[in-house]
């Protein structure tokens, strides 16, 4: 059987799993995933726009329902949602996935370390340092081995027309 689906419907669906991805894999994990000491695994999918641009989109909405579980209402809904449009487009732009996950540690660990320590009053400079610790751990140890697998299965390449 031969499906041609048109390249749009294609790319807004895969953006549309990839947002459902990142809510399940966050909500699910909602004790390690939210707060000023966290381990959000979901964010390992940041390095996806690397690859892809339709994950911009994806990981951009997936973020905004999922920081609607989260506790921090509006605020985390609106700031959250930011750092991972901002660090999803840098990462689109990198020359190299090791530089590509930089962006989602850094504007995480200011953003959103910023974000908490206005809204729970904790250190604003060990709450950055914490989420940017998470951050590099879900890109660097959980994002790169999984986008090296993925590479390797050819689900994924850079060399392809995005």
């Amino acid at each position: 059987m031969n499906f041609n689906i048109d390249k749009k419907a294609k790319k807004t669906a895969i953006g549309a799993l990839i947002a459902a991805v990142y809510t399940v894999l966050t909500v699910s994990l909602a004790p390690i995933s939210y707060g000023p000491v966290q381990f959000r695994v979901s964010e390992a999918l940041t390095l996806l726009p690397f690859y892809m641009p339709e994950a911009i989109p994806g990981l951009f909405i997936g973020c905004i329902f999922s920081n609607f579980f989260g506790g921090f209402g509006l605020t985390d809904m609106v700031f959250g949602s930011l750092a991972t449009l901002i660090a999803a487009i840098l990462t689109r732009k990198s020359s190299n996935i090791y530089i590509a996950a930089f962006w989602p540690v850094l504007s995480n660990a200011v953003i959103i370390g910023a974000m908490l320590h206005y809204l729970i009053d904790v250190p604003l400079l060990a709450t950055c340092l914490y989420v940017g610790l998470g951050e590099a751990g879900a890109c660097y140890i959980v994002g790169i081995p999984l986008i090296k697998i993925l590479e390797k299965r050819n689900l994924i390449s850079r060399n392809e027309n995005n």
